[in-house]
């Protein structure tokens, strides 16, 4: 079943792109709402729902679900969820037909996701030829597979974040460095939460890459 997306317009031909992944219990509508502030008007923007429904939260959407009694302080537990794998599946496959649809390689695409769409950035796009992805509030599932041109990454995590512990950034952060991966990471004095500061971050981390990557497909 393909994805449901929110599309943002631009009045001319693009060529280059931003997706975003909602977290655990939103939808595509509560991150589409970010457009109006990322201060990129003629960047479209693709805000995919994630395929699940929650099961407490009206309307609200969830790329998986967590095991009963789940606590970020533990290790692993998520890797082989059915619903992380289907999901998995279904996001890598609508990014690669993308280009197809809209004219803009991955080459051009930056992926960003906020908390569990975070996470997904992450367990999806370093298998990726993207431009970057971006990670706000987000973690990392376990140890991935990581693509020959793994993308530029940039993490912005609250250090006073209640729902994904800043610990878990800093570990995701020593996980990617371990590898050899090109990782910008910044720290904010805030929560669980996109600050104005940090959609400033992620402006400027998608301009400088859209500047050093070739417009041509």
């Amino acid at each position: 079943m393909p994805l449901t997306t929110i599309t943002t317009p631009t009045p001319t031909p693009a060529n280059r792109m931003l997706v975003m992944l909602h977290g655990w219990g939103a939808n595509a509508r509560d991150v589409a709402e970010l457009h109006r502030y990322l201060n990129l008007p003629e960047v479209p923007m693709q805000f995919p729902d994630a395929p699940f429904d929650h099961p407490q939260v009206p309307g609200g959407k969830m790329w998986y679900g967590f095991p009963a009694g789940y606590d970020f302080a533990l290790e692993g537990g998520l890797m082989d969820q059915a619903d992380l794998q289907e999901s998995r599946q279904q996001l890598r496959q609508w990014l690669l037909g993308l280009e197809a649809e809209t004219g803009v390689p991955l080459s051009r695409t930056v992926l960003a996701g906020f908390s569990q769409g975070g996470a997904m950035t992450l367990d999806v796009g370093l298998g990726l030829p993207l431009a970057g992805l971006v990670v706000t509030s987000g973690y990392l599932h376990g140890a991935l597979p990581v693509g020959e041109s793994a993308p530029p990454i940039l993490m912005v995590h609250g250090q006073i974040d209640p729902v994904v512990p800043v610990v878990q950034a800093r570990a995701a952060r020593d996980w990617l460095n371990d590898h050899g991966l090109m990782l910008t990471y910044h720290e904010l004095m805030m929560g669980h939460e996109i600050q104005p500061a940090a959609l400033a971050l992620i402006r400027q981390f998608c301009e400088d890459l859209w500047a050093t990557t070739s417009a041509v497909p």
